[in-house]
């Protein structure tokens, strides 16, 4: 059960100085009667629990302060991207500059290359100098300007290069890895007496950061993504009994693969890690498969990276700690191929992955403008002393997240909620009862 303690937010101390923008704050203020709601309740149904009002779980509603922590003149910020790409890295990179650099005057931005690993001066990565200049056009393409990474670095090493910058801010770009290392930075420097900000962005292409409404790159991806389920239908289509079988991105959430298939209408069957599906048998996908082409003649298949691993596991894990994928998406191209061909019956298989070409894209409208406001309250959170947080919409406002409480489940559809349901009433597809 999630208590007021478990959405608090850290303070480095109280606020030293007045913000630049201080004067707009207090003409917003005035304007609406200072009024304006400073918490987002956790739960928002009515009735609410029973809770008294003021215990009731809340959480800290994102914004611009009238003081600040740190001296802008003397602030120095650091940013890094870590993990997979995802649409709008870029957009990110360029929003925190523009609004460190234009709203608070800080002068002192540095970029670190290829992740975590640009903390550490053995990998040779130069950190480097932002400012708007540098960022005005790279919003405009895809992938990060300052590379990325996977894997663990060492702690001590990575503050000792902070604290040799004179770095008081970090921005950690990245999904539940990376923000596990944010945490664990800003609890070495709490032990060291550094005053260090450390301040999430959620990028997770999967959306399955808990807490957190939707990530960034989330919309450019099912839209990417809808294009080639668009392509595997007008193939499936065009060939007598036709089969087209999409592999989307999804380890553990399949977000991405529900949300492109809903926006197409023309997938007959999602496989999603949170649900498990049968292969043989009488409700199994095979036996399904078939009566589909013998009634329509034709089918297409959506598949997210992290189902079926149960028939295609393999061992050892990535640079992240992650279990290593068995590629669900060529098991299934071949078991169906294979089962066809057992009982006579020939399809025209049309196997479509365009993962990479969705991760590199840049964002699309609707991205690019949550990213620059995720950024711009991330720089807001950072410069009055805020810490362990990240940035993420709740209910939707945008709010702050405790790093603890968001890496502490892993954000999932529900097998038995409105959207799967949606699913299945789009797809038609078996409601399979083995689910996990």
């Amino acid at each position: 059960m999630i208590t007021p303690d478990d959405l608090r937010i850290q303070t480095l101390g109280e606020p030293r100085f007045d913000s630049p923008i201080a004067r707009f704050i207090a003409e917003r203020d005035l304007a609406r009667g200072d009024q304006h709601m400073d918490h987002m309740l956790f739960d928002d149904r009515w009735p609410l629990s029973d809770h008294d009002n003021d215990s009731l779980p809340a959480f800290e509603l994102a914004g611009a302060e009238p003081r600040i922590y740190f001296d802008p003149e003397k602030t120095t910020a650091g940013i890094v991207t870590c993990g997979g790409l995802c649409p709008g890295l870029n957009d990110v990179i360029r929003g925190l500059t523009m609004v460190l650099w234009h709203r608070y005057g800080v002068r002192n931005i540095f970029g670190f290359r290829y992740g975590y690993e640009g903390l550490d001066p053995s990998c040779g990565h130069e950190p480097m100098q932002l400012s708007p200049e540098h960022v005005a056009h790279i919003h405009e393409q895809g992938g990060s300007m300052l590379g990325s990474s996977r894997g663990h670095q060492d702690i001590d090493t990575m503050l000792d290069t902070l604290a040799s910058l004179n770095v008081d801010i970090l921005f950690c770009v990245g999904g539940d890895g990376t923000l596990r290392g944010a945490l664990k930075l800003s609890e070495a420097a709490r032990e060291r007496g550094m005053e260090l900000s450390v301040v999430g962005l959620p990028k997770t292409i999967d959306n399955d950061i808990k807490y957190v409404e939707q990530s960034f790159g989330l919309i450019t991806a099912a839209s990417i993504a809808h294009e080639a389920v668009t392509s595997a239908h007008n193939e499936a289509r065009g060939a007598r009994r036709g089969v087209g079988l999409v592999k989307l991105m999804g380890r553990h959430s399949g977000f991405i693969s529900a949300g492109a298939a809903m926006a197409s209408n023309d997938v007959n069957y999602v496989l999603v890690p949170e649900v498990d599906f049968p292969l043989e048998g009488g409700n199994g996908l095979l036996s399904h498969l078939e009566k589909r082409l013998d009634e329509r003649g034709h089918a297409v298949i959506v598949v997210a990276e992290g189902s079926g691993q149960k028939y295609c596991a393999v061992d050892g894990q990535d640079k992240s700690g992650n279990q290593k994928l068995g590629d669900v998406g060529v098991m299934l191209r071949d078991r169906i191929i294979n089962h066809f061909k057992s009982i006579e019956s020939p399809i025209s298989m049309k196997y479509i992955d365009p993962s990479y070409m969705i991760r590199g894209v840049p964002a699309e409208p609707v991205d690019s403008v949550l990213c620059f406001r995720l950024a711009a309250y991330a720089a807001h959170a950072a410069m009055s002393g805020r810490t362990e947080l990240i940035i993420g919409k709740w209910h939707g406002r945008f709010c702050h997240i405790p790093i603890k409480l968001a890496i502490s489940e892993r954000q999932c559809i529900d097998p038995h909620g409105e959207m799967w349901s949606a699913v299945l009433d789009s797809t038609g597809q078996p409601r399979w009862a083995t689910t996990k």
